[in-house]
Formats: C-alpha cells, structure tokens, sequence
C-alpha cells in the first residue's frame, strides 16, 4: 500500500507550521487537529503494512484519506501562500494589509470551513480503521495474496531443471570458490532480480560432483521473505540429520548453539535460498560460525547485493546477468520445439517466427523465456506466473522505497532515466522526507540518491551509466519488471498514461499524476480532481501532426500557420488555466521543439509549482515572462529555453530572487544584454548552471553557502575564493584564471568550448582534491598538454575528448 501522500502532507503541514507560523494565524488551531488526525493515520498504516494486512476495508480508506490529504494540503497552501506576503514586515505591506483586511477576513473564514470539513471525514474514517485491529495476529504474518505468490516459487532442491542455458561458466566460476580450501571466503551469494535463474544456478551447485565430494554434508533450506528463525535452524539440522527429539523442546540459544558447533567442527555447505534481507542474515547468524576458523561454507541466493558484504567482509558476489539474444532462443527452442516436435527438427516457419517475438518481449529473463515456451505449447498463464514472481520484490519493499518504485512507471519502455531528474522530481512530488541534517550537511537529494542506491542493490533498478565517481547518472527498468510496476501503479491510482487509444475520462478521472507519451492536444486532458504532476513525453506542439490544409502558395500556407499559431496559444493557457494545482510540470525526452511565439504570462497561476521542467522547448520570441516570480515555491527551475533562429538569445526577468525555495536552477545558455539577474536570496540553491558574469552578479555566488554543483558560461573572473566542494562546469572561458582564484575543495571541474590556447594542465594540477577532469570540444585549441606525474594527487579520472588540435 502506498501512503505516500499522507506523509507527504503531514511533512508540508509540519513545515508550515514551524517555519510559516505566521502565514497560518487564524487557522493554526484547525491545522493542528488535522495533523494529529493524519499523525495517526499514518502510524496506523505503518503498523499495518508491517503486519502484511491485505484487506478491501483498509485499501478503501486508504484511497479516500490520500485524495482528502492532496485536498488538505492544497487548501493550507493556498491560504499560506496568499496571505504570507501581506503578513511581512515594511511599510508598504502595511498600507497593503489594511486595503486587503476585509478580503482576507473571508478567505481566512472560507479556509476555517474547508479544513473542518476535511478534519471531520478523516475523523470518520479513522474510526472506522479503529475498529479494524492490525495487532490482531494474522497466521505466517503476511497477505494472503503474498503468501501465495510465495509458495508458488518455493524450490524443491531434488527436483532439478535440465532445460538450462548460459550458466555453464557461472557453475564453473562458484563451484571452484565453494571448493577451494586455501580461500578465506565463506559466504557465496548469487544475486539478481526475480526470474534470473539464482536458485536453479543453486541447484546445480547443489548436485555438483565436486562439491558432493568437497564436502562432509550438505544442506538446503528455503528462506524467504516470512521466515522464522527457529523453523530455518531446526530445518538445516534436520538436513544435517543431527536433529533429535530433544531439540524440540530447546531454546534459541542451545539450537543456536549447537548448529554453531557442528558446523564449525564439520565441512559443510548451507545453501540459504531466497533469502532477502541484511536483517534476516542477522537474525540467522547466531548459529553459523563465518568469522570463525572453519571449513564450512554458505552460499545464498538473494535479490539483495548487501548482503554478502555484511555477513563476509571476504565474501564473493556473483551476479547473474540476462541471457543473450543467441542464449535466450536457445532456451526457447529447448522447451517449445523438441516437445512439439520430439522426432523432428523441422519446425514451421511461422510458428517459428511467433516464438522468436515471444522471446524478444522476455529480454533475456530465463523465467519469462520458459513460461512463455510452455504457454506457447499449451496455452498456459504464463504472464500472470511471471507477474507473481516480480511482484514478490514489490511485496518486500520497505514502505519509503513504494512509491519511489511506482513513480518509474511513467518513463516510456527502454527510456534511460537520468537520476539527477528523477532524484529532483521525487523531492518535488513530496516522495522523499523534507528532513535535512545540517549537522553532517546532508539534503533530500541525498537521501533520495540513497533510495535510488536500495532499489539498484535489490536488483528492482538497472544501472544504465555511471559518473566518473561511480554515482548513477542514468537507470532503467527490465521491461517485464516496468509491467509490474505500471500494473500496480493503475491498481492504486497512483498513475494515468494516456495517449490517443487511450484518453477518455475514465481513463484521467480519479488521477493526480498525468503522464503523456504520445502527441494529444492539452485540450484533451480532463480530469474531475486537481492535477498534481504532468509529464510530457511528446510535445503537445508539434507542426508535423496539425491536421489541415497546408497548400504550397504562400499565402495559404501562413493563413494555416497562423491558425495553428493561435491554438498553441489557447493551449498553453489552457494548461496555465485549468491545472492550477500542479506541483510537477515538465517536458521530458527529445520530443519538443517548437512551441509558438512566446510563453504565455498565465503561467504564474501555477503557484503550487514545485518542478518546472522547459528545457528544450523553441519560441519565435524566448522570452521568460514577469509572471514567473509569483512560483514561489519552485525547487527546480529549468529555463534552458531556445528562439527559432540560431543564436538568439533569451530573456529572463529579474524575478528569479523571489524563488527562496529554488534548490536547482538552469539558466538559458545565452541570454540577452537586457537580462540581469539577482540571485543573492537562493541560499538553498544546490545547482547552478549557466551562470554567467554578462548576466549575473559575481558576489551573489558567496551567498550560495549550500552550492554543490555550478556551471559558468562566459568569461569569468574568479576574484574571490570559493569553498565549497561542488563541481565548477565551465563553458566559453577565454583565459583560464591562475590555481589560487579555485576553491582548494573543488573535486569536479568540466571545461567546454573554453577555447584555451595556453596549457590548462599547470593550474589545474595545483587543485588538491580534483577527482575528476573532463575537457570537452575546444575546451583547449593548442597543439601541446603537459601533465606532471607527481601533481593531481587524488584524480581519478581524465577525459579528453574533441581536442581536434592536440597533438601531444
């Protein structure tokens, strides 16, 4: 169950009112009695989730109470957000407070009202949870649908698959590290996500000659997610056949202790299946003597890569891969064919061609490649089979990494997701805790790279590329592991994705999160509850696909222009009109370009914006309207912005310093001589690009004590020092400037299109903790670099690339 936005709320309200006290006089009293409501609320449902309850009741109120929270929230907000600027201090807002007294007498009596009501319909359904006891034990402590899916993957270790394909060498590989009797390693893990084939590869390990004969005994036991302890003990001494009557009735510390024994005087190998936790390993460790001296040996199958590292600090990870094109059809053909055809090897053409589509659509996962071989011989269920299997790695996620997992779902199949924008959308949409440690300097987007680290260990994330530094730069899903996702996204209402087949108002109208990945018009999108995030993976603009006559004499052809002009026009307002509510608005992909003349000024009705994503989109005139300082609750800001003629440069109005929420700005590349921007109130800023001197104040920058990551455009003077450690991303700059004018801190540093003629590398090699150094396209036009040996004492990684007149 996602519970998401009820933290979420209770989060905003929290900071209302601690920070925004005075925005909330008047209604503070209303506010405190819907939080505590929401307080218990959430406690119960964490006491519920943790107890696996699957209940229709408990699904029902969880639904009804989000939509109220979403509601709750929007009410608060706009209350705060109107009345906190006539509540500042000066002279001028007091002459405003008496010209507005009257009109905020209503609205604060209106806002009294809706959040009353609120209160009372949660009240209500809190009552109806009370009487709904999640303490109450529930047999094997677990869902009913869970446990299901649970017994219908429990391994059998006598039953062994021969259709095998691709893991000769991973046999090979484990069972000489099993055997080896000089290593030091004594935990094995084979780790993957569900349906890679860890327990068959376990199996036959476990039936392997070497290791039959390298060992004394042998054990398997099944783990999985609801084990207990006590059962898994007395399971891997009964398979150890030291299990007697007396152990019955003893207590965890002389089974503990007795396993523990034998094993450490035996050579044993305990095969753990399935086992899915760093705590479940502590809780079973009592009993196995790894830190010992001993010739026992462990090997796990887990969809957790930690794993293995925490139990063994000398422990060995094999992680299994997807099959290749070649291995997969193999595999197919193994099941599919030699049971339709035992006698024969000629097989028919088209069926031929249907179980190589069938084999696509699986990408290499063997689980998928069997269960559609045997549906493609009998019909079978496989993708509910399959589907049962991935689920179960949904089933085990703690509830702050649900959502992060169901907000994937809205990335197009094979769309390699860059994780500095989702990290940003997950803290825009409220996913990840507004709790920030200033002792140790860490922020929501650390934690949220944290989560995004969990998913990729549990092996539910693919990593696409990484930085020099090892971070994720970019992540995808296996397309049968997004299915799962999106299908639970829907059950939940978490998500709509529309497109032209698909858009109806059945399909939008109980959403907050509206994700587009094919061309529809604005107009289309309807939804009866407040819009909280719209995603765009397809301009809504796009020439090509306006329907019309477009004649080729001239004047036609710009008459239709021009009506297509005017419709854009009435779009963006439309959208500016009618999704007053939206936290996220952004246009994702390669699929923008140009949008008609300008942006539109109503964009300032979107008040509650939190992640305003237009990078990529081309105006006639680019011109960033005023309006864009009333946003004052943008976290992310992406303006890079572009003209429908080369070259012409963009306006941005001097507005931006209202924005003291901003934690990430993008500014257009080139902006126009009329652009000056003050930006000394961003105190939260994080990341900084495109600043430039030509538009931007230099002593702004000693403002920016949080800033991590920043990116100059232009010639630059570094007349003062910075210290802090974010990466400088320096783009068109004449004349490097001498080593003493960097921050010593400095650990990332990028130039690009810099145009240097002297020789970087002196000044650069002075930086005492640059780790990474990137060059880029004429970041330097001369002939010769010279880097010293003894110098760049922590670089890590060097790039140089598009330097056309280097020669040595």
């Amino acid at each position: 169950m996602d519970f998401s936005a009820i933290s979420s709320v209770v989060q905003t309200v929290g900071r209302l009112l601690t920070q925004e006290v005075t925005s909330l006089m008047g209604v503070k009293d209303q506010v405190e009695d819907l939080q505590k409501e929401l307080e218990w609320i959430q406690s119960f449902l964490k006491e519920a989730d943790a107890r696996k309850v699957d209940d229709e009741v408990v699904r029902t109120s969880i639904n009804e109470i989000r939509e109220l929270a979403y509601d709750a929230e929007d009410v608060i907000e706009t209350f705060a957000l109107k009345v906190a600027p006539r509540r500042k201090g000066g002279f001028s807002n007091v002459t405003k407070r008496f010209a507005c007294i009257l009109n905020e007498g209503g609205l604060l009596c209106q806002t009294k009202c809706e959040i009353q009501k609120i209160t009372a319909r949660i009240t209500q359904l809190t009552r109806r949870l009370q009487t709904y006891d999640v303490k109450q034990p529930r047999d094997g402590a677990g869902s009913s649908s869970s446990n299901q899916r649970r017994e219908l993957r429990r391994p059998y270790p006598h039953i062994v698959d021969d259709n095998v394909v691709g893991l000769h060498d991973d046999i090979k590989k484990l069972v000489s590290i099993l055997v080896d009797e000089e290593s030091d390693c004594k935990v094995v893990s084979i780790c993957g996500m569900g349906g890679l084939g860890k327990t068959t590869l376990a199996k036959k390990i476990y039936r392997h000659s070497h290791v039959i004969g390298g060992f004394n005994r042998l054990v398997w036991v099944y783990v999985s997610q609801q084990f207990q302890k006590i059962r898994v003990w007395k399971d891997i001494l009964s398979g150890l056949q030291i299990l007697n009557y007396a152990d019955r009735e003893r207590r965890d510390e002389e089974l503990a202790e007795k396993l523990h024994n034998f094993l450490k005087d035996n050579k044993c190998l305990v095969i753990l299946d399935d086992i899915w936790s760093i705590e479940a390993w502590d809780s079973l460790k009592p009993a196995f003597p790894v830190a010992m001296n001993t010739n026992s040996k462990f090997l796990l199958t887990s969809r957790n890569k930690e794993i293995v590292s925490h139990a063994d600090r000398r422990g060995y990870l094999h992680e299994l891969q997807c099959l290749n094109d070649n291995e997969s059809w193999k595999l197919f053909q193994k099941i599919a064919f030699s049971q339709a055809h035992p006698t024969e090897n000629i097989v028919d053409p088209k069926l031929e061609e249907l179980g190589k589509d069938m084999v696509y659509s699986c990408r290499g996962l063997p689980l998928a490649i069997i269960k559609n071989a045997k549906s493609y011989l009998k019909k079978g269920k496989a993708a509910q089979q399959i589907e049962h299997v991935l689920a179960l790695s949904y089933d085990d996620l703690p509830p702050y990494l649900r959502p992060c997992f169901l907000y994937l779902s809205q990335f197009p199949k094979d769309y390699q997701i860059p994780t500095e924008k989702l990290i940003q959308l997950w803290v825009a949409e409220g996913i990840v805790s507004s709790t920030e440690d200033e002792g140790n300097g860490e922020v929501m987007e650390d934690v949220a790279e944290g989560f995004l680290d969990e998913l990729v260990e549990r092996c539910i994330v693919q990593v696409g590329e990484r930085d020099p530094t090892l971070k994720v730069r970019t992540c995808h899903m296996h397309d049968l592991m997004r299915d799962i996702c999106l299908s639970i996204a829907k059950q939940e209402n978490f998500l709509s994705i529309i497109n032209d087949s698909s858009l109806s108002p059945s399909n939008t109208r109980a959403v907050r999160r509206i994700v587009v990945h094919q061309h529809i018009h604005v107009q289309r999108i309807k939804s009866s509850i407040p819009l909280r995030s719209v995603l765009f993976f397809w301009s809504p603009f796009d020439l090509g696909l306006e329907p019309g006559q477009r004649d080729e004499e001239d004047f036609c052809c710009l008459v239709w222009l021009v009506c297509v002009m005017l419709k854009w026009k009435r779009s963006w307002k439309y959208m500016f009109g009618k999704f007053k509510k939206l936290r996220v608005l952004s246009f994702e992909g390669d699929m923008k370009g140009y949008s008609g003349c300008k942006l539109s000024s109503a964009i300032g009705n979107l008040i509650y914006l939190r992640f305003l994503n237009l990078r990529g989109i081309q105006f006639n005139w680019p011109k960033i309207p005023s309006s864009l300082g009333n946003l004052r609750c943008l976290q992310t800001l992406d303006l890079r912005i572009f003209g429908l003629v080369v070259d012409m440069y963009s306006y941005v109005p001097n507005k931006i310093w209202k924005l003291e929420q901003l934690r990430h700005l993008y500014l257009p590349e080139s902006m126009t001589d009329e652009t000056k921007l003050k930006l000394h109130t961003l105190t939260n800023i994080l990341t900084l690009i495109n600043f430039n001197t030509r538009n931007c104040f230099v002593a702004n920058l000693s403002k920016f004590t949080k800033l991590r990551k920043l990116g100059i455009c232009g010639p630059f003077d570094f007349k003062e020092e910075l210290d802090k450690n974010f990466p400088i991303i320096a783009m068109k700059i004449e004349k490097l400037p001498d080593f003493h004018h960097f921050s010593s801190s400095i650990a990332y540093l990028h130039l690009r299109e810099c145009e240097l003629v002297e020789d970087p590398m002196p000044t650069l090699e002075k930086l005492p903790n640059l780790r990474v150094l990137e060059l880029y396209v004429y970041a330097f036009i001369g002939e010769e670099m010279v880097c010293s040996a003894p110098d760049f004492p922590k670089l890590e990684s060097l790039t140089l690339y598009g330097l056309w007149n280097l020669e040595e």
